[in-house]
């Protein structure tokens, strides 16, 4: 049996379909990617500005965040912008500071992240290795890595305990390669000051 015209036709409607699905998905990816791009550029410009300036910058005018710090690690070539709060607009474009600790009373300044963008480098952290964290205006402060470890937030609240040094907690959702959104596991890297601060590239 030959098939039907009908038939033909509906075959070629379906495969029309899915090469349209295709071009959108990819046009979608590159729109991303393109505003990931411009995102950085534009939160250079207002780290700069910033740091000139010693007045918060907006990267854009309708933005709800600003740069407030920026975050390198020498051994993985990483280096991101944290923005200021974690609503969900800032950690769209980078990590957050988290407003209740600010790096003030305790000596603890705590970052949060998404596993699965720009915090997704916290699994490739060990013990010893160097953080760089540069204020607007001055000097980067180096950390190194003391541990990590996984938290239930149901059991556990973010209540890092008193420091005689500058500490940083980074803080992320676990598992990295969890598909679920929204779950209690929290993957959590204690970093200390080094004193004096030791010679590290940036």
């Amino acid at each position: 049996m030959y098939p039907t015209r009908r038939a033909s036709r509906g075959r070629r409607a379906a495969l029309a379909g899915l090469v349209l699905l295709a071009v959108w998905q990819l046009a979608q990816a590159g729109w991303i990617h393109a505003k990931a791009t411009l995102a950085q550029q534009l939160l250079a410009r207002a780290w700069r500005e910033s740091a000139a300036s010693g007045v918060p910058t907006r990267p854009w005018p309708w933005a709800d965040t600003w740069p407030v710090a920026r975050l390198q690690v020498p051994a993985l070539l990483l280096d991101q912008y944290v923005l200021a709060g974690t609503s969900g607009q800032a950690l769209a474009f980078g990590p957050g500071r988290h407003d209740a600790f600010t790096g003030g009373t305790g000596y603890w300044t705590v970052l949060a992240g998404h596993r699965d963008t720009h915090f997704s480098f916290l699994e490739l952290l060990k013990p010893g290795m160097a953080l760089l964290l540069e204020l607007p205006g001055g000097e980067p402060r180096e950390y190194r890595v003391q541990a990590a470890r996984v938290v239930d937030s149901r059991l556990e609240f973010l209540e890092p305990p008193p420091v005689d040094r500058p500490h940083l907690l980074l803080v992320t959702c676990y598992p990295f390669a969890g598909t679920a959104t929204n779950g209690p596991l929290r993957y959590v890297v204690a970093a200390s000051a080094v004193s004096p601060p030791s010679s590290v590239p940036s």
